[in-house]
């Protein structure tokens, strides 16, 4: 099971990241929970300085931008 963070503040390009993520998950077809961390304290605590970003399994996969669903794909298999 991996374990999805969508960091970031709830702006509209994180809810595009969270959509992107979930679409990705379900295309690779693995199990998942996916959770938004929008503490600034726990983001920056990730180390991340522009959102959104996406976490998978505790580390860092992209930030500042949100990818195409084929690459997210490539990121969570």
């Amino acid at each position: 099971m991996k374990n999805i963070q969508v960091l970031g503040t709830g702006c509209p390009k994180c809810k595009k990241l969270t959509e992107t993520a979930e679409a990705a998950a379900k295309a690779a077809g693995i199990e998942y929970t996916i959770e938004k961390v929008t503490d600034m304290q726990k983001i920056i605590a990730f180390g991340v300085m522009a959102t959104p970003a996406l976490v998978v399994d505790g580390e860092v996969k992209v930030s500042g931008r949100v990818p195409s669903v084929d690459e997210l794909t490539g990121m969570l298999s």
